[in-house]
């Protein structure tokens, strides 16, 4: 990862709402037509909403989905604080301010076809993005995606049509979207939904890294984002099985520009432990970077 801003990519637009879908859990599916961000964003780039005219300060929110051509982005976001759920009343038609693309992009490493994204939470929408990326750029990008959640899925999960190596008998809920796109996928969740893998993701990404020949396993890249405990156990995972790691990382931001440096993070560097910030620095980093 750099440590460049791009601020001549960051724009402020009035972005109409086309679409707000509410999901269990208090999840919501966003769709905005903002199209200057729609044509620069990149897997892992956020952008920074304001939720509503009431409150100033702006929120973050991982980019899941952009239509460069028909000029839309969807977020996927959980109504947890005052920001998200004045954002959750806004309808159709309105309009909202809109801050983005802002951070640096996930960078899929040369040598390494076999990319496996794990998504945790209001983590997933970084990996949709990245392995529609993925899909899009075609051979010889191979992507598997696992997403873990606790409360239900933000859609509705169907047996999968795809075979995937190493999975446990019975394992075969999918995301209908990355079946579309003809890319392999598995739920996990401690929950007991139906096809769901009855774990976390990192158990089932040991099985499927277990199940690959020594050579295969040689071109994996890892990529992931979720709840800090969660990366930090992929971040183990990755370690273990000597594999490339990128982690997105999710801190509370003011400014989301690098001015406040509210978000800072400490980072190990070849010259000693150093402060970036979140918001432009990252929010990828190498996850060896991040975690010890």
């Amino acid at each position: 990862m750099n440590d460049t801003t791009h601020r001549d990519t960051i724009f402020v637009e009035e972005s109409e709402i086309l679409a707000h879908e509410a999901h269990p859990g208090a999840q919501h599916i966003l769709r905005i037509r903002a199209p200057r961000i729609a044509a620069h964003a990149r897997p892992g780039s956020f952008a920074h909403i304001q939720c509503d005219p009431l409150l100033p300060m702006r929120r973050p929110l991982s980019i899941m989905r952009v239509d460069a051509q028909a000029g839309w982005v969807d977020f996927l976001y959980k109504a947890v604080g005052e920001g998200t759920r004045l954002l959750a009343r806004r309808g159709t038609g309105e309009f909202l301010s809109v801050m983005g693309p802002i951070g640096t992009p996930f960078t899929p490493p040369p040598g390494r076809p076999r990319t496996l994204l794990i998504g945790g939470g209001v983590g997933i929408p970084p990996m949709l993005f990245l392995a529609e990326d993925l899909k899009r750029r075609g051979s010889p990008w191979d992507p598997f995606v696992i997403m873990g959640s606790e409360v239900p899925f933000p859609f509705q999960a169907r047996p999968s049509r795809m075979l995937v190596p190493g999975m446990p008998e019975g394992v075969i809920a999918a995301m209908p979207l990355l079946e579309d796109w003809g890319v392999p996928s598995r739920l996990a969740s401690l929950q007991g939904y139906p096809g769901c893998f009855e774990g976390y993701v990192t158990d089932l990404a040991r099985a499927w890294l277990e199940a690959l020949e020594p050579a295969q396993r040689e071109e994996v890249a890892v990529f992931s984002c979720g709840p800090h405990p969660m990366l930090e156990a992929v971040a183990r995972l990755a370690r273990e099985y000597g594999l490339p790691c990128q982690v997105s990382l999710e801190e509370f931001m003011a400014c989301a520009v690098g001015g406040c440096a509210g978000c800072a993070v400490e980072i190990r560097t070849d010259a000693g432990p150093a402060m970036k910030r979140v918001c432009v620095d990252g929010p990828v980093f190498d996850a060896r970077q991040v975690f010890a």
